[in-house]
């Protein structure tokens, strides 16, 4: 089904808040004027191009038990060539380079799915659907006789250091799964992942884009706070980029860029007052309170989500602004008992959030429903809160991780991370950037001979309601709309537990017009 346009991911120029805002609001991107004041221009640091060194993940030493490279050149621990043979550490530059990741096996639970969108949505299988013939295949940008090279431009290092990290182990865990559960890979040709460090700069952005023009093939799951810089140079030479998510303007209007979840500034999901006004009733819902971060476009995008709720039968009478170097949360507490204050918002980070709660606690203010984006779904929330953060309730568009055992996508992913990384934790960007991999290599496996950067993006162009093999809410990937559903869990004695069912909450969309 076609759905109108809009998003998931707000981004500011203030990066202590950049992770949060980018989860956070509903409805809004950056304005180009406020990415650039913020990215502070080209950060080369040593001279180190954005195709540097990175880590190759080539033999069972690095893999465990998820199988066995199968060859391919062997690159040096510096420079970054396309691997397959050995696993060196790289020289930690700031640029991410090349990885072959040969192997992964199949870590995943059973069929039986978790949650779903008007109904279950299974984790899937280890195939990537209906193969077409290879018949006619062609090498061209990216690929070789024995290998289809993709790449992944995340924010690496910076003034967030491992700001997306989570995306990028994400690829590394899926291109390592999926050349193990397919040795066969895609008409004969392995996964290779080529790295890349977008430095939490547009500048770098770009740089990594440019590379990747010539190097890959397609660019995949990529997460970047200042994705502006590489849009038109993926667009000007056609290469396809299945990102994770879409942060910026210019990044959505890229004509090959195509978010995961998707970015637009025009609705907002029904599901969330909806929600509010069956947990507290109608009285409650006419008493809420909207407080962000006031950084970047958050103002702007906190009054379009008011707007579009207010539509759905709530009220605000506090919608506020913080400054992100305010420390004394406790006028704002008042604020909120000064108006009789139900249920409140919070777009911020999850540090700013676990204040907030804090200075509640302190002041004996509990309202009734304290409602968060995917941000807080974090254990540094919980541990920075303590007790005075339980009852939060976040809504999320992915199944929780806490159910990954009903959830054999989410398994697979969760157990290829451990195992390409072990210090690594799934996370909300992983799954999506995971998410990317897998709408790669299935309409790749599905092209077959006919596969192209033109043919991948006409396909992509098609894709509606992707779940990412039932990981994650229906996401519009193909008309760069946005999934109207929503579930919600709540904080109860330090664990995440789904509060009004399983099942996503898909009650369309509301104008913040």
């Amino acid at each position: 089904m076609t759905r109108p346009c809009s998003q998931r991911a707000l981004l500011t120029t203030s990066v202590a808040v950049v992770l949060a805002l980018v989860l956070a609001a509903c409805g809004s991107n950056l304005n180009p004027d406020e990415v650039r004041a913020g990215s502070g221009g080209t950060v080369v640091q040593n001279g180190v191009a954005v195709d540097g060194t990175g880590t190759d993940l080539g033999d069972d030493s690095a893999l465990g038990d998820l199988g066995t490279d199968t060859g391919g050149d062997t690159g040096g621990t510096s420079g970054g060539g396309d691997t397959g043979g050995s696993t060196t550490s790289g020289g930690g530059s700031d640029t991410g380079g090349s990885t072959d990741t040969g192997g992964g096996a199949d870590t995943g639970g059973d069929d039986s799915g978790g949650g779903g969108s008007g109904g279950d949505d299974s984790g899937g299988d280890d195939s990537s659907g209906p193969a077409g013939s290879c018949d006619g295949f062609k090498n061209g940008p990216g690929i070789t006789d024995s290998t289809i090279t993709i790449g992944n431009s995340s924010d690496i290092s910076g003034p967030v250091p491992g700001l997306f990290e989570t995306a990028q182990d994400a690829m590394k865990a899926y291109v390592t799964y999926y050349n193990k559960a397919n040795p066969d890979g895609i008409c004969g040709r392995k996964l290779v992942l080529k790295t890349y460090d977008s430095r939490t700069d547009a500048s770098a952005d770009q740089q990594a884009y440019a590379a990747g023009c010539t190097d890959v093939f397609a660019m995949v799951g990529s997460v970047s706070a200042f994705d502006l810089g590489g849009a038109k140079t993926a667009q000007d030479c056609g290469l396809p980029d299945l990102r994770g998510g879409s942060v910026t303007f210019e990044r959505n209007a890229c004509t090959t860029c195509f978010g995961v979840q998707a970015v637009n500034t025009n609705f907002f999901e029904n599901a969330v007052p909806d929600f509010v006004k069956q947990q507290v009733g109608s009285a409650s819902a006419q008493k809420a309170a909207f407080f962000y971060t006031n950084a970047g476009a958050a103002a702007q995008n906190a009054k379009a989500q008011v707007k579009a709720m207010e539509k759905r039968g709530m009220k605000f009478p506090v919608v506020q602004g913080i400054e992100t170097s305010e420390f004394n949360y406790s006028t704002y507490v008042q604020q909120m008992k000064d108006n009789d204050i139900k249920v409140v918002f919070f777009t911020t980070s999850y540090q700013f959030s676990a204040k907030m709660r804090q200075a509640m606690a302190q002041q004996g203010y509990k309202p009734e429903l304290y409602l968060r984006d995917p941000t807080d779904y974090n254990p540094d929330f919980v541990q920075q809160g303590g007790s005075a953060v339980d009852g939060t309730v976040v809504y999320t568009n992915f199944t929780p991780f806490e159910e990954a055992g009903n959830n054999r996508e989410l398994a697979t992913y969760v157990g290829s991370l451990n195992q390409v990384n072990p210090s690594a934790d799934p996370a909300f960007f992983g799954v999506f950037s995971w998410s990317a991999g897998r709408l790669f290599t299935d309409l790749a496996t599905k092209l077959g001979g006919k596969l192209s950067r033109a043919t991948l993006l006409a396909e992509v162009k098609k894709v509606d309601d992707w779940t990412g093999n039932g990981m994650h809410a229906p996401q519009p990937v193909g008309s760069k709309g946005t999934g109207e559903c929503w579930r919600f869990i709540q904080l109860s004695g330090g664990q995440w537990k789904s509060i009004g069912g399983t099942k996503y909450a898909c009650n369309g969309l509301s104008s913040t017009k």
